[in-house]
Formats: C-alpha cells, sequence, structure tokens
C-alpha cells in the first residue's frame, strides 16, 4: 500500500523529484518517445492501404486512452483536495481543464476520430501539426513536471503517456496517409487555435493560472520569450499567440510544398 500511495502521490511524495534532463528524467522520456515513434510509423505504414474504417480503428483507441488517462488524473486530483480540505475537491477539475495546447489533443484526437467530413480533416490536420511538437516539450522540455515530481510518479507518468499519445496520433496519420491539409480547412484549424487561445486567456485571469503558458513560462522553453519581453503583460500572451499561428502557419506551407513535389515527382 505504501508503494501505491507513493506512486500516486497521495498524500505528497516522499522522495525528492531527480530533476529536469537527469539520466532518469532522459531515459524515461527517451523510451516513451522511442515507442510512441515505433508505434505510429509501423501502425501507419500496415494501415495505409487498408480501408478508412480500419485506418480509423488506431485514432479510435488513441482518442480512448488519452482522455481516459485523462480522467483518471482528474478524478485523482479532486480526491487529494477532497482529503487535503486546502481547497474544493472542484479546483482538481478547474486546474485541469483541457486548456493547454497539448491538451487541446483530447479534443481533437477524439473529433478526429469520431467526426466526419472537414471537422474530421480539420481536427487531423490540427493533431498532426501539433501532436509531435507537444509530444517532445511535453516530456523532454517538461522540466517544470521532472523538478517537482520524481520521475517514476503518477504525474510524470500520465503527463509522459498523454503526451506521447499525442505525437503517435500524429505519426499515424502522416505514416497513414490521413493528413489531408486542404486549403478550405485551414480555417476551421485556426479557429480551433484561436478559439482556445482565448478561452484560455480568459479562465487564466479568472481563476489565476497559466493555461496555454500565457501568463509566465513557468520552467518551459516559453522562459525565453518572456525574458525577452520583460515579462510584459500584454505582449508576452500576444507573442505565445503569435508563435503558435506562425507554427501552424509554416506546417501548412512546407507539408504543402512537400506534398505538391511528391505529386510531380509521381506524374
Amino acid at each position: 500500500m505504501e508503494i501505491i500511495r507513493e506512486f500516486f502521490g497521495i498524500g505528497g511524495y516522499t522522495r525528492p523529484p531527480e530533476g529536469a534532463y537527469s539520466w532518469q528524467h532522459l531515459t524515461f522520456v527517451g523510451l516513451l518517445l522511442v515507442t510512441m515513434t515505433a508505434l505510429g510509423v509501423w501502425l501507419g505504414r500496415r494501415n495505409r492501404t487498408r480501408d478508412t474504417r480500419a485506418q480509423n480503428r488506431v485514432m479510435v483507441w488513441a482518442a480512448v486512452l488519452i482522455d481516459g488517462f485523462e480522467l483518471i488524473k482528474i478524478a485523482l486530483a479532486c480526491y487529494e483536495k477532497h482529503l487535503s480540505g486546502d481547497a474544493p475537491w472542484y479546483d482538481g477539475i478547474l486546474y485541469n481543464l483541457p486548456l493547454f495546447l497539448c491538451s487541446i489533443q483530447l479534443i481533437t484526437i477524439p473529433l478526429a476520430a469520431f467526426t466526419k467530413g472537414r471537422l474530421q480533416e480539420a481536427s487531423a490536420d490540427f493533431v498532426a501539426a501539433f501532436g509531435l511538437l507537444g509530444a517532445v516539450l511535453g516530456t523532454v522540455g517538461a522540466a517544470q513536471n521532472y523538478n517537482a515530481y520524481p520521475v517514476l510518479s503518477f504525474t510524470n507518468v500520465v503527463s509522459g503517456v498523454t503526451h506521447c499519445i499525442s505525437g503517435f496520433a500524429a505519426l499515424y496519420l502522416f505514416c497513414a496517409g490521413m493528413v489531408k491539409l486542404e486549403k478550405r480547412n485551414i480555417p476551421i484549424t485556426f479557429g480551433v487555435l484561436g478559439g482556445f487561445c482565448a478561452v484560455a486567456y480568459g479562465v487564466n485571469l479568472l481563476a489565476d493560472y497559466n493555461y496555454m503558458f500565457l501568463m509566465a513560462g513557468d520552467g518551459t522553453p516559453y522562459d525565453i520569450l518572456y525574458n525577452l519581453v520583460g515579462g510584459s503583460p500584454l505582449w508576452y500572451p500576444l507573442c505565445v499567440a503569435a508563435l503558435l499561428f506562425v507554427y501552424l502557419g509554416v506546417f501548412y506551407i512546407v507539408r504543402g510544398a512537400i506534398m505538391k513535389k511528391k505529386e510531380k515527382v509521381t506524374v
């Protein structure tokens, strides 16, 4: 029981965190990223010539797993708030809303798996664009997590797994040939990103939190940008949002150029 309590951090962790970029941190996330890449490429290539239903079955599993892990995390957070009595139990929900860039995949992966038409295509584009980026930033770049919690803890294991499910989904979509990147879907993809940024910023102001890292870097690579603008409460969130839009735009441009080049070679 003590091992279980320690893994889940019930009552707080007694083990000191190994720290960001320790060999334990890098070994753990390295194994996750290798597994993510191997499964994404293998399953994607295997299903590339199969029908849409067979291709989509993998995305359904990805959606169920990523949301399932997240629900368990939220339930545990609510339970810990209830035990501590320091805050209402529903703070476990308020501070675990899907309003981080990586957390948006909790919504877009299911949309890519269970919807059809332009919404499905735009959602798949979003997963493809941000899945790999989120996987790397949420594992290798998650300095704040590995400075705060032991590597083999529920918090870091679930965070690592869910981020890598996003990366897996992106790789799978690419390798299975399910990424459309049609111009008509660009407004939807940009709208999803803009909508989440606006909601995240509003919730940050109301709940004094840092969704989408729009308020501060918090030990992530965003600290570089935060320091560059001197922590400006106006320019920092605007620059973070602008970078995300620029990244998405560049992704569409580069991917589109690659696809056109492949078409010419095929012809």
